[in-house]
């Protein structure tokens, strides 16, 4: 997988101003009644008013470019969710994300710090991914996975594994004849 290097001194209109809506709608969302109907409204309005009806988000939770972001059906993000998503994003349908994770498209030139280096992270359907784990740019979570609480996530994790660690290793597979499709 190829990085999208982004020179952050080279001005982005555009850029800017989804920056600026995400920031404004994610502090109106993580100061709203979480079961307040005026809460999801600012959820959709975020990402577009592209979000399916059973996905659920629960606040708090941030996103820097909800442009980039794709979410399937029936996702489940808790509380504490972050994304570096400039280098795009994907969670496919029937994921479930628990407390406090943390998902960077992103990094940093090691030598030229302004330029923002970007690779997508996907995650396919059917993910369980424990509390407090970390997913680093241009990884690849497989179908029907198990990523452990507090794993930082480095590498591709393949379908129908669990991975657990830091850094992240596959320590079983699962039987993937028992999974409904």
């Amino acid at each position: 997988m190829k990085e999208i290097p982004i020179d952050l001194r080279i001005p982005d209109i555009e850029r800017d101003k989804e920056m600026a809506r995400c920031a404004d709608l994610c502090f109106k969302i993580n100061q709203t009644n979480p079961i307040a109907p005026e809460c999801r409204q600012l959820i959709e309005e975020l990402f577009n008013n592209n979000l399916d009806k059973t996905t659920e988000i629960r606040p708090p939770f941030f996103t820097l470019l909800a442009n980039t972001v794709k979410l399937g059906k029936g996702i489940v993000l808790m509380n504490g969710f972050k994304c570096m998503s400039s280098g795009g994003l994907t969670i496919e349908d029937n994921t479930l994300v628990a407390l406090n994770c943390t998902i960077l498209t992103n990094n940093h030139d090691f030598y030229d710090r302004p330029v923002i280096t970007c690779k997508p992270v996907h995650i396919k359907r059917n993910v369980w991914i424990g509390a407090n784990v970390t997913i680093l740019p241009g990884v690849t979570i497989g179908e029907n996975s198990i990523v452990g609480a507090c794993s930082v996530v480095t590498k591709d994790v393949p379908d129908n594994a669990v991975a657990v660690g830091n850094p992240a290793r596959v320590i079983k597979f699962l039987d993937a004849e028992k999974f409904k499709k």
